[in-house]
């Protein structure tokens, strides 16, 4: 499996597709489309949301699980967008399982995140929260029920009947009506009925014939609706546990667990971040990294490589690789802090404090390393990067809790340093 191991955007995508053609399957087992992947094949730059990046490699399987919520119309745009420059999507299977984002879960999520103001959480307001809501209270739609024109209206009557009340009554909003909502979603279900299996047995059986699956995680573990940033974080469980229930396959048949983590560190929306930079460190960061929002064009919250976040990461997913990304951005650069620990009130915190408060009030300790000004884009192996550069990544692997398996050195596929073979 590989999994976000800061707030998200580390390059996941690259490292799914780098994979790719090692294995027979790629499922994505949580989110929806509220986080996006940027994949660069040669010439040709993919930005993908709500589809496995799996979908780029000829011969492989992508699969959306039954951890994801699906926006059906972005899932046919995205396809269609990928047809048009000649991808073959023709093997995208669907879980029948999945949760369906209902156009009345865009408009609660929007509508509530202005009310709130100030205290808002900083979504993407595309309905991922509301839909993991419904499917927690028990009148969530399932893509099976696509298929079934009386239990959809049912569904669809039962969701509103409390959506409308809060939708006129505390927001002063139209009503939406049962038909308008139910002749929308069936719609797509000819369209999607090819595609929809029971992906756990599938899945299952692809092991039980020796293939490999690779699980990519949406979002990241700082993001974990029960091990993140907690309010602001995701509604689904991002981190490694998340791919069992995500995808309905067992915990005994995980191999390798994959965290992939960028050279710096980087946040999009609210809430807390101890090493965010507000300078020219900060602006350079993100005009270097291209550091805007995938799927919102947001400016992302740039600040140092956070080595206590990368130990929590590494503990709460079991991690047995390190995938360093985007580690050409820090080209130039004199001086490279790293956040080691944590002061907060004058106690010194070496891993992630448990209090949410005192992670809010933490203030990072640094350890300062020699930056570099070669150009790195080239290097294939270690021993050919700058001797800081290499320091740089020893002293990471040191002090995060799993070795640096593969060094991301500029976007493009091959860009990539191997130390030591994921698969």
């Amino acid at each position: 499996m590989v999994v976000g191991a800061q707030w998200g955007d580390e390059g996941k995508g690259k490292a799914t597709d780098q994979l790719g053609s090692q294995v027979d399957y790629v499922v994505k087992f949580n989110g929806g489309n509220n986080a996006g992947h940027t994949v660069v094949v040669g010439s040709e730059k993919y930005a993908l949301h709500l589809l496995p990046s799996g979908i780029l490699s000829p011969g492989v399987t992508p699969v959306i699980g039954n951890g994801v919520v699906i926006d059906i119309e972005v899932l046919f745009e995205e396809l269609d967008a990928l047809e048009a420059r000649g991808v073959d999507v023709s093997r995208l299977l669907v879980s029948s399982a999945a949760h369906i984002i209902a156009p009345y879960n865009r408009t609660v999520d929007k509508v509530t995140e202005r009310f709130l103001g100030k205290r808002k959480i900083g979504t993407t307001g595309r309905g991922i929260g509301p839909t993991y809501a419904d499917k927690i209270n028990r009148v969530g739609l399932r893509v099976q029920d696509l298929f079934d024109e009386k239990i959809l209206t049912q569904k669809v009557e039962g969701a509103l009947d409390q959506k409308n009340h809060l939708l006129v009554k505390v927001y002063n909003r139209r009503a939406i009506t049962v038909e308008e909502t139910v002749e929308e979603l069936l719609g797509y279900a000819e369209r999607v009925r090819p595609m929809v299996a029971d992906t756990s047995l599938v899945l299952n059986q692809a092991l039980d014939a020796g293939k490999t699956v690779l699980f990519e995680g949406g979002q990241a573990t700082m993001l974990d609706v029960d091990h993140g940033t907690y309010p602001f974080v995701t509604s689904s469980n991002a981190t490694a546990g998340g791919v069992c229930t995500g995808s309905g396959i067992g915990p005994t048949r995980i191999d390798r667990v994959v965290g992939v983590i960028k050279a710096y560190t980087t946040r999009v929306g609210e809430g807390p971040f101890p090493t965010e930079l507000f300078d020219d460190k900060g602006e350079f960061l993100r005009s270097t990294g291209g550091e805007f929002g995938v799927t919102t064009g947001r400016p992302r919250r740039c600040g140092w490589y956070d080595a206590v976040v990368a130990r929590y990461s590494a503990r709460i997913n079991g991690l047995t690789d390190f995938v360093l990304t985007k580690l050409d951005v820090l080209t130039g650069l004199e001086q490279i802090p790293v956040c080691v620990a944590y002061d907060v009130d004058g106690v010194r915190h070496d891993e992630m404090p448990f209090d949410q408060s005192d992670f809010h009030h933490a203030k990072p300790i640094f350890e300062y390393f020699e930056g570099w000004t070669e150009d790195i884009t080239g290097a294939r192996t270690f021993e050919e990067l700058p001797r800081q550069a290499q320091e740089y990544v020893l002293a990471l692997e040191a002090m995060s809790g799993s070795r640096m398996s593969a060094v991301g050195v500029g976007p493009d596929r091959e860009a990539t340093i191997v130390r030591h073979p994921l698969l």
